[in-house]
């Protein structure tokens, strides 16, 4: 027998027929359960509790009916939030023997990449490391001059009026003001 490629069989059209004759009757089969769900939960509904007559009733026996009911529905709401604790908590602890389990099992170690080296960096890896370091390291340091700044001297700003002027008509406007 050769394990070379089996034929199919069945030809591409008839798998799709067959895949669409399948989902269709998934499709239905689904509907007929959704259906008979909700008439299971109506029949159990039904049967736990009954339906109510108020027709007939005076004002006292509905006011007994309410309070009864009003009784029942304390119980539920108790039993409601007891069972609500009790799966926040049992959630909790699933958390945190959880965390426990990943501690245990360790890190995870991501998977590593390849890095194409160059010739520079094997010959690199090869020789004395210690002394590459320091020679780059001295080589790409830069050098700063500190510049000092030029203090400007204040200095009485009447005296300069006549060097900044620069023109004769403006110092005459500027002695007309004082």
């Amino acid at each position: 027998m050769s394990d070379g490629p089996r034929k199919q069989k069945y030809s591409a059209t008839r798998r799709l027929h067959l895949k669409s004759k399948l989902l269709k009757k998934a499709a239905s089969m689904l509907v007929t359960e959704i259906k008979e769900r909700k008439l299971e939960k109506e029949r159990v509904v039904s049967a736990c509790f009954p339906a109510l007559t108020l027709s007939g009733l005076s004002a006292e026996e509905l006011k007994d009916l309410c309070r009864e009911l009003n009784s029942k529905i304390d119980v539920v709401d108790e039993a409601r939030y007891d069972i609500e604790v009790k799966v926040d908590k049992n959630l909790i602890e699933l958390q945190t023997l959880n965390q426990k389990i990943n501690g245990l099992k360790g890190a995870k170690r991501p998977n590593l990449k390849r890095v194409k080296k160059t010739t520079d960096d094997m010959l690199g890896a090869c020789g004395d490391t210690s002394k590459l370091m320091k020679a780059d390291f001295k080589v790409n340091l830069k050098t700063v001059k500190k510049e000092e700044e030029k203090k400007e001297e204040v200095n009485d700003w009447r005296k300069n009026v006549e060097a900044m002027s620069g023109m004769e008509g403006r110092k005459k406007k500027f002695n007309a003001g004082q």
